[in-house]
């Protein structure tokens, strides 16, 4: 008989297994809130920072920079690298073995034009020569220019990419491929220029255990979920995440759901939900994991959110106020000194005791940012970020 789950069920499992109904116990590794997560999104670093903050009761800004560059001499537990859909992510270090494995099997979606794109073998060659480059050595972009050309040829640095009104050599279009493959990971700042190394060596999974591997914790985490939402979190073709997820069931590793009407899937034998609805208050940062991939976004963008907290559909662009497990507002917040301002704007009246629980939040988001924080409600005039 297949399970029926409802979308308050799902979310209290989802935001409970994100650490985001009770915070993480003291003393949890920051690494092991980041993989609860699936990763941290880190293109923007501070919002990466509140996102394991708001998880983690006892943990601030200066945790997460202390697992990127431990400064006692041992080794970092995280890592600042390209993770899924290519962007810049924080992960495990110790999570290496499957990323790496994982993430180049996705299937490419072709976006540049033939003229531009590289051949499969000059990919290869173009990976293989940022491994070289950055064994024992930490380069910034342009010196990585260099070395790239130098071990490839003259048809790398072909500045043909349109890139923030610029042309940048053909070799980028793989710079997220160097990262994901675990060949390239971002280095310490060499003052304000961004510095890339190679991370330690490790033995990456087998391809199929991966991906098995991988298509487990994210139903684990984000579950009751269809291949669709897979690919979109992957920014993978829907096909392929079809048949893996076709594969997954006729090994019995994933079963199937009625997920409010619709077919999905959770891992086998994992159909235990919570009874009590999600409540109360919550403040995520732009592009928070839990936004980017829990599904429908119908559904966790309802109403008026769907179009205030969205840029063009697009999940992560604005910080999110969740009210009760579902997008209810958006927030900014802007920093002088030791002081930040966290501008709030509900999409309906709250309550006294929810204005209270905001005040909480926001008060930990300072904590967070080691900033004495300050609530205010009313409109964000900023924009979304690109």
């Amino acid at each position: 008989m297949t399970s029926t789950i409802t979308w308050s069920r799902a979310s209290a499992r989802r935001l409970a297994r994100q650490f985001l109904d009770t915070p993480a116990e003291t003393g949890t590794p920051v690494a092991d809130v980041v993989s609860a997560m699936l990763g941290a999104h880190a293109q923007v670093l501070s919002a990466a920072e509140v996102s394991v903050g708001v998880r983690a009761a006892d943990r601030t800004r200066a945790d997460v920079r202390t697992a990127l560059r431990p400064d006692d001499g041992s080794s970092a537990s995280l890592l600042k690298t390209h993770g899924p859909r290519g962007t810049v992510h924080l992960l495990p270090t110790r999570e290496l073995p499957l990323w790496s494995a994982a993430l180049p099997a996705i299937p490419g979606t072709g976006r540049f034009a033939s003229d531009i794109r590289l051949t499969d073998e000059q990919a290869t060659e173009v990976v293989e020569a940022i491994a070289e480059a950055l064994t024992g050595s930490t380069l910034t972009i342009d010196e990585l220019d260099e070395e790239v050309v130098a071990r490839t040829g003259a048809w790398a640095g072909d500045r043909v990419m349109p890139a923030f009104q610029d042309m940048w050599p053909r070799w980028r279009q793989v710079l997220h491929r160097a990262g994901q493959s675990g060949a390239l990971c971002f280095g310490p700042d060499r003052g304000r220029k961004v510095t890339y190394t190679r991370p330690p060596r490790f033995t990456p999974l087998p391809t199929t255990e991966a991906l098995r591997t991988l298509v487990h914790r994210y139903l684990h985490a984000y579950g009751p979920a269809t291949p669709r939402d897979f690919a979109k979190w992957l920014a993978a073709p829907g096909t392929w995440a079809t048949a893996l997820f076709e594969t997954a069931a006729t090994d019995g590793a994933i079963e199937e759901v009625d997920f409010e009407g619709t077919r999905a899937w959770v891992v086998a034998g994992d159909t235990e939900f919570p009874d009590r609805p999600v409540q109360g208050v919550r403040l995520l940062p732009y592009f928070d994991a839990y936004v980017i991939a829990a599904q429908p976004r119908e559904t966790l963008f309802p109403g008026a959110a769907y179009e205030r907290a969205l840029a063009r559909g697009q999940a992560g662009n604005y910080p999110v106020l969740l009210l009760d497990g579902v997008v209810a507002g958006v927030w900014h917040q802007h920093r002088r000194g030791r002081r930040t301002t966290v501008t709030v704007e509900p999409l309906g009246k709250l309550t006294a005791g929810q204005v209270r629980e905001l005040g909480e939040r926001v008060r930990r988001v300072g904590e967070v940012l080691e900033a004495r924080a300050e609530l205010v409600i009313g409109e964000v005039v900023s924009g979304p970020h690109a």
